[in-house]
């Protein structure tokens, strides 16, 4: 059982920054592999970042590797989007997920409830 809150959403122009945060409600995190999903105007919801229950593997979409990084700390219950260089195709509203299963293939378990990043030129 896992609650899901998504924090940090907001408004940036492109090329800055962004810090997302996910908290999760329980002592069962980590179990979950958790993972960060995006849906874009007009598009479907798309795999963004995945990391295990440990945190030692991490997955990105093509999109957003070497720009993006997946972090948790789980004795906080909480895990991370950092998300930089930023571009206008890059908005969309970003949800956190959890799953038992590795790699996250979009079956989560779990949703958070997402939250807005927009970015401008």
């Amino acid at each position: 059982q896992v609650q899901l809150v998504e924090s940090g959403g907001g408004s940036v122009q492109a090329g800055g920054s962004l810090r997302l945060s996910c908290a999760a409600s329980g002592r069962t995190f980590t179990i979950f592999q958790m993972g960060w999903f995006r849906q874009a105007p007009g598009k479907e919801r798309e795999f963004v970042a995945g990391i295990s229950s440990t945190g030692v593997s991490t997955r990105y979409a093509d999109s957003v590797k070497g720009r993006f990084t997946i972090s948790r700390e789980n004795a906080k219950n909480t895990v991370f989007l950092e998300m930089s260089s930023l571009k206008p195709d890059d908005t969309a509203v970003y949800y956190c997920a959890a799953d038992s299963t590795w790699p996250l293939n979009g079956g989560m378990d779990y949703w958070g409830t997402g939250t807005l990043v927009t970015v401008s030129l």
